[in-house]
């Protein structure tokens, strides 16, 4: 082994935005080619998606941008709270931590029945959490 590689101390280079989504895209592209090609195909290992650096950054993007990211989850946390008081980069961290070592363990989703339209029928809502 070379003396002047790298140590790999547990550190994450956070993609850009951009970057984050064009690599997410050219898997999706990927995997959605091979299961055309394949129809037997089997993916065993997309867990190792789940929590790499770019689809987080994704994720992250696509949750804080959307219109429901003002509303607090079940755990009262909301996107501008994450981005103010925890910071993205230490709760993608977290995130990312928990999902590998298997700690990570998903909250209830708060349903709550909304209208539906006029008819005076009633809908379930799921309001999920931001926080892990």
């Amino acid at each position: 082994m070379s003396e002047d590689a790298p140590v790999n101390i547990g550190a994450v280079e956070w993609p850009e935005v951009d970057s984050a989504y064009f690599a997410v895209r050219r898997m999706q592209i990927k995997l959605h080619r091979w299961a055309g090609e394949d129809l037997s195909r089997r993916f065993g290992d997309l867990f190792n998606l789940v929590y790499d650096p770019a689809f987080l950054v994704h994720a992250w993007e696509r949750v804080s941008s959307n219109a429901g990211a003002r509303t607090a989850g079940i755990d009262r946390v909301t996107v501008t709270y994450i981005e103010s008081r925890v910071g993205i980069t230490a709760f993608l961290d977290q995130l990312r931590n928990s999902l590998k070592s298997g700690e990570f363990q998903p909250v209830e989703v708060r349903q709550t029945m909304i209208p539906k339209g006029k008819s005076g029928k009633l809908r379930k809502l799921g309001i999920p959490t931001e926080a892990a």
